[in-house]
């Protein structure tokens, strides 16, 4: 069961790590990229301003949860904090979701801060023209930003898994960010091996090694489902779409899993 001064630790030290000014900075960043990115586009200003905004907050939101999820877990072991938490009486594994329940809902509820801030200049830059294919702030924006989440919420199963088996903090901003490219790349890889075997030489066999990646990993590059909120045709949205659900949701439970089972096994000197 989970204790709930756990997940009050984990906010109090997410604010020692400077959780405010990180979301500030990424708000910051995220606006004027999005609003930059529309005066280049004589055409679909809009479209490029939610399309370069959306990969703002896929690519800083993992950022942030590293460096929270090295707050509070990983510095906990680093730093011998572990000698005064393990001496109140709750188990090991209380306190390991209850800092990762604290750094998911902390990222998610920045991610969703983002997606209104973005949606809001998204929708002012749309007044000034309009497009001939105009972007969907509605249901597929929210759908959008719920593969986002689910997103996030594996690689916050990743990072606590790596907080705790990992000797150094650094070692979890390099593997979950290692682990994110991969992700996210392997499937564009075996696509475009699939359509276009000439790109390569002996394009098959190096498709088919790619390929086993799937069995292992997530493929959290189809989640990236921007296409039906550009363009705002939901059919766009892949037709397995509630088997990558199911997938990555299986897999954020079972790194918690393992996570929990590599702290209940492990030795503090």
């Amino acid at each position: 069961m989970l204790n709930s001064s756990n997940i009050s630790t984990s906010f109090r030290l997410a604010h020692r790590a400077r959780f405010g000014w990180l979301a500030g900075g990424a708000l910051i960043v995220l606006i004027i990229a999005a609003l930059l990115s529309a005066q280049f586009s004589g055409r679909q200003p809009a479209t490029v301003a939610m399309d370069i905004g959306l990969s703002v907050i896929r690519l800083l939101l993992p950022l942030i949860l590293v460096l929270l999820t090295q707050e509070v877990l990983s510095r906990e072991f680093d730093r011998r904090y572990f000698l005064n938490t393990l001496s109140y009486p709750h188990p090991r594994h209380a306190l390991l979701l209850g800092r990762a329940l604290a750094v998911a809902a902390l990222t998610l509820g920045l991610l969703a801060v983002m997606a209104c801030a973005l949606a809001t200049l998204v929708w002012l830059t749309g007044q000034g023209y309009a497009q001939s294919t105009p972007v969907a702030l509605g249901k597929n924006y929210l759908i959008t930003i719920g593969f986002i989440g689910l997103d996030l919420l594996v690689l916050t199963a990743v990072a606590t898994l790596l907080a705790v088996v990992a000797t150094t903090p650094s070692f979890v901003l390099i593997g979950t960010f290692g682990f994110m490219l991969v992700a996210r790349s392997f499937g564009a890889i075996v696509d475009l091996l699939t359509r276009d075997a000439s790109v390569i030489g002996d394009a098959e066999s190096y498709r088919s090694g790619v390929n086993l990646l799937s069995y292992l990993l997530p493929d959290l590059g189809a989640l990236d489902v921007r296409m039906i909120a550009l363009y705002g045709k939901l059919e766009l949205l892949p037709a397995d779409w509630p088997w990558l659900v199911l997938s990555s949701l299986a897999y954020t439970v079972g790194l918690l899993a393992l996570a929990v089972w590599a702290l209940q096994r492990k030795r503090f000197a």
